[in-house]
């Protein structure tokens, strides 16, 4: 199916009206029962933090967002997505790589049409919370 027929096929026309003026969803915060394997998951996948405060509170900044981690006291996350917006299609390929090799599972990266034609990954952190990888082609 190409992108034209996607469209008609699966959005509204007309769009409905947003109900508020929002800039974005600019963050996602986990919490992890094995705080310190999480804290080493994250750490070989993007590196030290750029924010720790006290031992409880680590986060990354990824792109615009932020990416913050705190223990939990009895479980992890579950039934959640955390999408991350790649630059590049390659860029989609290296973080799906580094993820599997801290750790994770998932599915491969391949091309398809999700709201937009997109490069995507799914990858599965060893405590069970998704991160969906993608990267947006420009539209014609």
């Amino acid at each position: 199916m190409d992108y034209k027929e996607y469209r008609r096929k699966y959005f509204t026309d007309p769009a409905p009206e947003p109900r508020y003026q929002v800039r974005g969803i600019h963050g996602a915060t986990l919490f992890y029962e094995d705080y310190q394997a999480a804290l080493h998951f994250f750490q070989q996948v993007f590196g030290p933090p750029a924010y720790v405060e006290g031992e409880n509170t680590h986060g990354w900044k990824i792109g615009d967002s932020w990416l913050t981690v705190f223990p939990a006291n009895q479980g992890s996350p579950q039934n959640i997505e955390v999408p991350i917006y790649l630059q590049t299609a390659e860029g989609v390929d290296r973080l799906y790589q580094a993820c599997l090799t801290a750790g994770a599972h998932g599915n491969p990266p391949q091309d398809t049409l999700m709201y937009l034609p997109v490069r995507i990954a799914i990858v599965t952190d060893p405590f069970g919370v998704m991160f969906t990888l993608v990267h947006e082609y420009p539209v014609e």
